[in-house]
């Protein structure tokens, strides 16, 4: 196992059970204030073995489902994305995880989400996403999905439905 898969699975194993998500700030007219989360890029693994290098292909869906997972959530008005800072770039999902929770903490972050996507064979992907309570550091939400396929559309809509499964966490704005 690659120094990724290594990382990929310490990031998974943060913590235990999921517990129930603390409740957003209310704004001055009483309605529930944007939650702020941090949705740092999430690393890629391959070890399906395909004779085909596709490294930049997956570097670069790796980065749109990154990047449409904080638009979606920002979309849906639950959240407000934040940004933390490891060194002088942003945090991704390959750092060390009590490292990453102490950046989103830093960045006001009350969650941050963390994980990747593994191919494991031609048309097997999984991703593994766990949104990590800043606050309490223990996951609030820890699943695997997997989707077939490696085609922009497979990718589309694995993000798209993590990204309404994530959106579930907060109370509607």
């Amino acid at each position: 196992m690659g120094k990724a898969a290594r990382r990929l699975v310490a990031t998974t194993l943060l913590c235990g059970a999921a517990l129930a998500i603390a409740s957003p700030v209310a704004a001055a007219d009483g309605a529930p204030s944007p939650l702020p989360i941090a949705v740092l890029d999430l690393v890629y693994v391959d070890t399906s073995g395909e004779p085909r290098d596709q490294t930049e292909a997956h570097a670069v869906r790796i980065r749109r489902f990154s990047d449409a997972l904080r638009s979606d959530l920002a979309r849906s008005g639950k959240f407000r994305i934040v940004t933390p800072q490891c060194g002088s770039a942003p945090c991704s999902a390959s750092g060390e995880p009590s490292e990453l929770v102490a950046r989103a903490r830093e960045a006001g972050a009350k969650l941050v989400l963390i994980g990747g996507v593994h191919k494991q064979s031609t048309l097997i992907q999984w991703a593994k996403v766990q949104a990590v309570d800043v606050d309490a550091d223990r996951p609030v939400f820890d699943k695997l999905y997997t989707f077939r396929g490696d085609t922009d559309e497979a990718w589309e809509r694995a993000e798209a439905f993590i990204a309404r499964e994530v959106a579930a966490l907060a109370p509607a704005p």
